[in-house]
C-alpha cells in the first residue's frame, strides 16, 4: 500500500488549485467527518481519506493484517481498480461517488457461519441511511447490489463486497454512484443518486448517514450474537429486497443455472429459489438475474 504524501495521507478540507477545480464535486471534509463519526465508545476508531487508490478493500485488508483496530474506515475520492463480486471492476470519475471500506472484527461472540450476513447487513444499513439523508428509496438485489429507480426502471447504483482479512477480521467495501450523469455511466443499466432525483448529493452528509446507520445495525447484530432474526436484520432485509417475489435466473458456480421464483432469504442469508417442479433450492453463491416481464 502506498503511503500518501501528507500524514495520514488525506486531502485537505479546503479546495486548492489544480485537482479540486470541479466545484460541483468538492472534496470530502475530513476533519468534520472525523468529528462527527469518531466518538468515545463508538464503533469507528479511525477515518482516512485518500485522493486515489486501486481498491480500498485491498488497502484496508493490508492494514488489518498489520493489526489495525476494528472500526477503521478508509475512503477514496477516486478508486481506479475497485472490485465487485467475481472480480468485476468498479470505477467512476473522481469525487462522483462514495467509495469506502470498513474493518470489522465481530469477535468470538459471532459464529463464523453468520459472517455471511455482513454484506446483507451493510445493504440494509446503506439503504436506511440513504432514505434519511438523500430521500431516495434504495432497494436491495440479493446478495450485494444497491438499486435505485430512474425513469421508472431499476438501475444499479452501488455494490457491496465483503472479504475475510485473516482469522478474525472482515473488510466490507461499498461503492455508490452519487453525482454521475447519464453520459458518465459505465453501462446504460447503471444509475446514480442524481439520476434518481435525490434531495441531497452532499457526500459528507451521505457518508455520515451511511456510517451511522451501519454502526447501529452492526451493533444490534453483534449484540444478538449474529442472529439475523433476533437482531431484526432478516426482517429488514426481506422488506427491502427487490429480488423476493421475482422470477430469477441463478447462474451458479460450475456453469449451472437455476430458474424459478425467489421466495425467501433463509437464516444463513441464502436466497431460496422455488423451481417450477416444486423444489426449494437455497443459493449461497451465484449471479442472480431478475427475469424481465415476470
Amino acid at each position: 500500500m502506498t503511503e500518501p504524501h501528507n500524514h495520514p495521507g488525506n486531502p485537505p478540507d479546503r479546495p486548492h488549485p489544480g485537482r479540486w477545480t470541479d466545484l460541483e464535486r468538492p472534496p470530502l471534509g475530513l476533519r468534520a467527518l472525523r468529528r462527527g463519526l469518531i466518538l468515545p465508545g463508538g464503533l469507528w476508531t479511525s477515518l482516512d481519506v485518500v485522493e486515489a487508490t486501486g481498491s480500498t478493500n485491498t488497502d484496508l485488508a493490508a492494514r488489518a493484517a498489520g493489526g489495525a483496530a476494528e472500526g477503521a474506515v478508509l475512503v477514496a475520492e477516486e478508486q481506479t481498480a475497485g472490485r465487485g463480486r467475481l472480480d468485476r471492476r468498479w470505477s467512476a470519475p473522481a469525487r462522483s461517488g462514495i467509495f469506502f471500506s470498513v474493518l470489522l472484527r465481530p469477535g468470538p461472540g459471532v459464529p463464523v457461519e453468520r459472517l455471511g450476513w455482513l454484506p446483507l447487513l451493510t445493504g440494509v444499513a446503506v439503504a436506511t441511511g440513504l432514505a434519511r439523508a438523500a430521500g431516495v428509496d434504495t432497494a436491495l438485489k440479493w446478495p450485494n447490489d444497491l438499486l435505485v429507480t430512474v425513469d421508472g426502471e431499476e438501475r444499479k447504483a452501488g455494490g457491496i463486497l465483503a472479504e475475510r482479512a485473516g482469522a478474525d477480521a472482515v473488510v466490507v467495501g461499498v461503492g455508490l454512484n452519487v453525482s454521475l450523469r447519464a453520459d458518465e455511466l459505465p453501462v446504460p443499466t447503471a444509475g446514480s443518486l442524481a439520476l434518481a432525483n435525490a434531495v441531497s448529493l452532499d457526500r459528507d452528509t451521505l457518508l455520515r448517514a451511511v456510517l451511522r446507520s451501519l454502526e447501529r445495525w452492526y451493533g444490534q447484530w453483534r449484540e444478538a450474537g449474529g442472529d439475523p432474526a433476533a437482531s431484526r436484520l432478516q426482517e429488514a432485509y426481506t422488506a427491502g429486497c427487490a429480488t423476493l417475489g421475482r422470477r430469477v435466473r441463478a447462474e451458479l458456480p460450475g456453469g449451472r443455472e437455476l430458474v424459478g421464483e425467489a421466495v425467501a432469504v433463509d437464516g444463513d442469508g441464502r436466497l431460496v429459489v422455488a423451481t417450477d417442479d416444486g423444489g426449494l433450492h437455497p443459493v449461497s453463491a451465484g449471479d442472480i438475474v431478475h427475469v424481465r416481464g415476470a
